[in-house]
């Protein structure tokens, strides 16, 4: 059986039960999640066809997928600020709602030309700030000892993403390009109607009282907003990265067509979902540290073989999919670590500039993939550069992150 939590004199303290409304919120908070994740991800399944329809080099079909990524990530910093001054009942609908107006404007009139997708994208990026509002919320109504396992369920938001890859060709093949951002627009709507009536944030939420800079710059301050940014620009930039390349380097690296290269994305962001809520658990039980060890190896394995191009079937693919597991684990395991040391009244506001390190850290990959395919006509260099920066964020959790939180917790040291 797990052991239960320990005081820092390593006396057991006994498991603090969990309200039935805590899940509820939890369940909110992550449909809300994945809901303006779906919308975030709109352009990603058709970048195939837009580089067709409207004769993108590689470096503008990188850049269209990407402008979502960097806008949704940077737009986190103010966003974890304000939720932790407002909360989630507030901001969840505010950003929901927001949602609507760019996916409307692509789907109806801003699918061609470039500047109009750039621009569209640019605020769609809105849908990717909603992770840094569900953290604080779902934090605040669980206990310590239950966090790394219910900020891994609400991760699992981010499966958003394969609903884009799933659906959004198939409906424009079958319905016309206005089709998904019509649907998805719809599903925002009432996701933010029911979230202004059932989310209710934590009794007992810590409100902080300080000018927003002075906030900011006090999270600046913290350790753990570093540490934690880095592990997380690898962990769900990795993720981030795939899931919006992946499409365009199956299509271009093994032939593959539209269709068929985003169903294997969706099976690559479906996994990755799944052990994001496995790496959370595991960390309430062995430690975020040792989860984050494993799962970094595991990418830096992966990165290694697909640099080789190996054939699609069998061994490309087990690559890619030890990377969606291993990136999907280390995202839960970092937000472990986010809830053990981010005093309280700051969660929000370390997640959002962890967020942005993440998002960031998606939207670089994209665009030297596509500038290396430019020049050399092949991935390996990206991916050598993918397993390099996998070897030293390894390096850095075994040393840095694990003396912080030895000397911050010290009920976390190994036995």
């Amino acid at each position: 059986m797990p052991r239960p939590p320990r005081q820092h004199n390593d006396t057991p303290i006994p498991a603090t039960s969990v309200p039935g409304r805590a899940w509820l919120m939890l369940a909110l908070a992550t449909i809300g999640f994945a809901v303006n994740f779906w919308a975030w991800a709109l352009l990603s399944p058709l970048g195939p066809r837009f580089k067709d329809t409207l004769e993108l080099s590689s470096f503008q079909q990188s850049l269209l997928v990407a402008v979502p990524v960097v806008v949704g990530s940077l737009g986190r910093i103010p966003v974890g600020v304000l939720t932790d001054r407002f909360g989630g009942r507030v901001m969840f609908p505010l950003v929901s709602a927001a949602t609507i107006v760019p996916v409307l404007y692509l789907g109806l009139a801003g699918h061609s030309p470039l500047w109009a997708l750039l621009a569209g994208g640019f605020f769609l990026g809105i849908g990717g700030t909603a992770f840094t509002v569900g953290v604080p919320v779902v934090n605040a109504w669980f206990p310590p000892e239950r966090r790394g396992l219910a900020i891994g369920i609400f991760g699992t938001g981010m499966g958003g993403t394969a609903i884009s890859a799933l659906t959004t060709v198939k409906l424009v093949d079958a319905h016309g390009m206005a089709n998904p951002f019509l649907i998805t627009a719809a599903v925002l709507a009432g996701y933010a109607v029911i979230a202004a009536l059932l989310l209710r944030d934590a009794p007992g939420r810590t409100v902080p009282d300080q000018p927003l800079t002075r906030r900011l710059a006090a999270t600046f301050d913290l350790a753990i907003t570093w540490q934690a940014s880095a592990l997380y620009a690898v962990a769900f930039g990795g993720y981030v990265a795939f899931s919006v390349y992946l499409p365009t380097y199956l299509k271009t690296g093994y032939g593959l067509s539209q269709a068929d290269a985003a169903n294997r994305m969706a099976g690559f962001v479906l996994l990755a979902v799944a052990m994001r809520p496995i790496g959370g658990w595991l960390s309430d039980r062995i430690g975020p540290v040792r989860v984050l060890g494993g799962a970094l190896a595991a990418v830096l394995a992966g990165a290694l073989v697909q640099s080789l191009a190996p054939p699609l079937m069998p061994l490309g693919t087990l690559a890619c999919l030890v990377m969606a597991g291993a990136l999907g684990a280390s995202s839960g395991a970092v937000f472990a670590l986010v809830a053990m040391l981010a005093p309280a009244g700051t969660v929000g506001s370390v997640t959002g500039v962890v967020g942005a390190a993440g998002g960031l850290g998606g939207f670089v990959p994209p665009l030297v993939m596509g500038g290396l395919y430019g020049a050399y006509g092949s991935y390996a260099v990206g991916l050598l550069l993918l397993a390099v920066v996998a070897a030293a964020v390894l390096a850095f959790t075994g040393s840095g992150v694990r003396s912080h939180l030895t000397r911050c917790v010290p009920a976390a040291r190994p036995d």
